[in-house]
């Protein structure tokens, strides 16, 4: 794929696509980003206005550049998940904006009843991190790959639930949280994964981007995957002569309706794809939504029922039928009907 410009990939110009980088964790992109966010809103604030807070996994969630930069600006509160998101929202009751994080399994895995009645109850403007979400997670087995996170977040009213895809697009959306006033779940991979964003596309919550325009049938991926979304497209169209749409829809609340039922109208045929259980996720977002507006063949790729397992992320993804090889055979199915 590096060696393959976007232009022959039929990939839209306007996009600013580059595949020439080597791979980087969205983990990644966050600490980054939020050492940036410290650096700004402290230049035009009389005091502090930035927060980071974290659950014992500074270094993990990498909250340790902003730890370092702004040691009076952290609060570590130890295994404390319930602790966590409580003292976040009582920081963003103070007028400050704080970044909350952790292992998406344990948050919001244990914390989501304080989640729903002290943060979103209230509308706090708490930014939530859940890191090493999805089964890309790898070696670090079933236990802490979040499958179910999205589902239990999306579900709360005044949420927002963001899924950037990869490292440049993680520095944009955290940016972009910051700037929104309202609870945000942003989920993160832990695992090195493909980049191929740039900074020049404006990150806007709610608005999916559409790399690639089709006629056939619509891709619609979050997160790393997008990346194997990208790669089933180039196979379908040089293999078997099919015209695919590629979305990346790094926002699954609130979703972009408008885009979505518009490429269903297109290309009426859908095919989902995501880290995440086929329940509650982008898929069920996805079918929610055309079930009401324009019923569409679908057909949701993620994980069945089912818990992860220990392995090396790509591994995974070939096993759990998540790679751009299962998306071609199921997208060449899904044509046929």
């Amino acid at each position: 794929m590096r060696a393959i410009s976007p232009q022959k990939l039929g990939l839209k110009k306007k996009m600013y696509l580059n595949f020439t980088r080597d791979p980087k964790a969205t983990r990644s992109g966050f600490g980054d980003a939020l050492v940036t966010l410290g650096k700004k809103y402290n230049a035009k604030n009389k005091s502090p206005k930035i927060y980071a807070v974290c659950a014992d996994l500074t270094g993990s969630v990498k909250m340790d550049k902003f730890q370092k930069a702004f040691p009076k600006q952290f609060v570590q509160v130890g295994v404390a998940e319930q602790n966590l998101v409580t003292v976040g929202s009582g920081i963003a009751a103070m007028g400050k904006i704080p970044f909350v994080s952790s292992y998406a399994a344990f948050m919001p895995g244990r914390c989501w009843e304080q989640i729903r009645t002290t943060i979103c109850y209230n509308n706090q403007n708490v930014k939530l991190i859940g890191a090493h979400a999805g089964i890309s997670v790898g070696p670090d087995g079933a236990t802490h790959q979040a499958l179910e996170d999205i589902a239990t977040m999306r579900s709360l009213p005044n949420m927002v639930v963001v899924v950037p895809s990869d490292y440049e697009q993680t520095k944009a959306a955290t940016k972009a949280i910051a700037r929104y006033k309202g609870p945000v779940y942003l989920r993160l991979t832990r695992s090195a994964t493909p980049q191929f964003t740039t900074s020049k596309p404006p990150f806007i919550i709610g608005k999916a981007n559409v790399l690639k325009q089709g006629k056939d049938i619509t891709l619609i991926a979050a997160g790393p995957l997008v990346f194997e979304a990208i790669k089933a497209a180039a196979i379908l169209k040089l293999k078997h002569n099919i015209s695919a749409t590629v979305i990346d829809c790094h926002t699954i609340k609130p979703l972009d309706k408008n885009t979505i039922i518009s490429a269903a109208k297109k290309t009426k045929r859908i095919i989902t794809i995501e880290e995440h259980q086929i329940t509650g996720g982008l898929g069920g977002a996805v079918a929610e939504l055309l079930s009401e507006n324009h019923p569409t063949l679908i057909k949701r790729i993620g994980v069945n029922d089912h818990y992860g397992e220990s392995g090396e992320p790509q591994e995974l993804l070939t096993k759990f039928k998540l790679d751009a090889k299962n998306i071609v055979k199921e997208a060449v199915k899904l044509c046929k009907r």
